[in-house]
């Protein structure tokens, strides 16, 4: 995120990014040689050297990231296996449907949300208007009794 978030001041140190990051320095020197080896990344050497971004922020897709350190962006199995899953085991196509449509989703979101949107403090969003404090309120207090065996507690 600091290599975004300085993305036009240059080159900044691994110690620096570490303390900035609360990383130990070893574990973010293996994340940016990843980077770095995936060209994401540059190093420059000398007094003012370090690393930084090859890309704007705004051209790299957190699922890219993600796919380059995790693996896979989603929760479940790759894509492909899923359809073959859907295909081949009938008693359970609903839930490997599920599964999917999940996979789909989650790769969606981090697919279309950028560095820059991180450093903005924006997201994509999921298509469902936040509900309001005072509606949240609203909710809390219409709670209906439970009714078990037609009795209320």
């Amino acid at each position: 995120m600091m290599l975004a978030r300085h993305h036009h001041q240059g080159a900044i140190k691994i110690r620096e990014i570490a303390y900035e990051e609360n990383l130990p320095e070893k574990f973010l020197e293996l994340i940016l040689l990843e980077l770095k080896n995936a060209r994401m990344v540059e190093s420059v050497r000398g007094a003012k050297g370090g690393y930084q971004l090859r890309r704007e922020p705004s051209e790299i897709p957190l699922s890219e990231i993600m796919r380059l350190i995790d693996g896979p962006v989603a929760p479940f199995a790759d894509a492909e296996q899923l359809r073959a899953l859907i295909d081949r085991d009938l008693p359970h196509r609903a839930l490997y449907q599920v599964f999917l449509d999940v996979r789909d989703a989650a790769a969606k979101i981090l697919e279309g949300t950028t560095l820059a949107d991180l450093i903005a403090g924006s997201t994509p969003r999921s298509g469902k208007p936040k509900r309001s404090a005072k509606k949240k309120d609203k909710e809390k207090g219409s709670v209906l009794p439970m009714v078990v065996g037609g009795q209320k507690d």
